[in-house]
């Protein structure tokens, strides 16, 4: 029996192992598929986009669930320096507990209905327009400028490759808009870009910056470019926008009447949570 001993006792150390190891993992959970963090509601959006003019081009679809507040810190502003947390560091939210709401791709044939609604409501917003629509929508634009609203560059002619340009194109794409919105309202501030398809790149974000832009994403997406029913649009806007979003929706691109009729719902709902406000120029 003695000659048994060392190999019963072996076996009992090896037990006394394996059961620590299981109690040490016990209660572990895996992050592996945890979300990655951020406050940006869904993935970032890749769009083949069509001509300006055009309805906007394919982005993929926001992940479900409520957007994340943003930390509390200063206001954003045109002058202000800091990265965002959108791509290539564009922003995603205010810096306050304000919501912006923008509209891309006019002006067009719903941006008047859109103007109205926001002044029913006494809302104000940020338009980002695509340059060469500008001399056919001079009311439009002029309107944007004395209802108290921000007038946004969305490049000339919306061009979702604008990334892959040389730095003179990329440079001409927000200057030709520069120069048709100041042909209509001159002297009226232009102090914020957005990428088409929301494509930025260091580059783009780099002259934007040069030309004394900010840079804007967004936060809340209900794709209503793809023509949603309006109650998929109000759904999504009221369901994820929190405090500090930016709002994306377009009153250019194609027939936005469901966007229209969906406002209608969502500035009032909006408006008794947050405070709404045009990016400050």
């Amino acid at each position: 029996m003695a000659r048994h001993r060392p190999a019963a006792l072996a076996l009992a150390a090896l037990v006394v192992t394996l059961g620590g190891c299981t109690a040490t993992h016990a209660g572990t959970t895996s992050t592996w598929h945890s979300p990655a963090k951020g406050d940006s509601v869904g993935a970032q959006p890749i769009r083949a986009v069509a001509p300006a003019g055009s309805p906007s081009s394919t982005k993929r679809p926001p992940a479900p669930g409520p957007s994340a507040s943003p930390t509390a810190g200063p206001s954003v502003s045109a002058s202000s320096g800091t990265a965002g947390s959108g791509p290539a560091g564009a922003r995603t939210g205010t810096g306050s507990d304000a919501v912006a709401l923008t509209f891309d791709d006019g002006p067009d044939a719903n941006s008047m209905a859109v103007l109205d609604l926001l002044a029913e409501y006494h809302v104000k917003a940020t338009f980002c327009v695509i340059g060469r629509q500008v001399a056919a929508g001079a009311d439009v634009i002029r309107r944007i400028v004395a209802d108290g609203h921000t007038l946004c560059n969305h490049t000339w002619d919306h061009d979702i490759q604008l990334k892959t340009r040389t730095e003179d194109e990329i440079r001409s794409e927000m200057q030709r808009t520069n120069d048709a919105i100041h042909a209509v309202v001159p002297g009226v501030p232009v102090k914020y870009f957005r990428n088409p398809g929301g494509e930025f790149s260091d580059q783009t974000v780099s002259i934007a910056t040069s030309l004394g832009m900010a840079s804007i994403f967004w936060r809340v997406d209900p794709q209503d470019w793809r023509k949603p029913p309006s109650q998929a649009i109000i759904s999504t806007v009221i369901g994820r926008t929190g405090p500090g979003a930016i709002v994306l929706m377009h009153d250019g691109g194609g027939d936005r009447s469901a966007t229209v009729t969906a406002l209608r719902t969502i500035l009032p709902n909006l408006a008794g949570r947050f405070r709404l406000i045009a990016l400050p120029t």
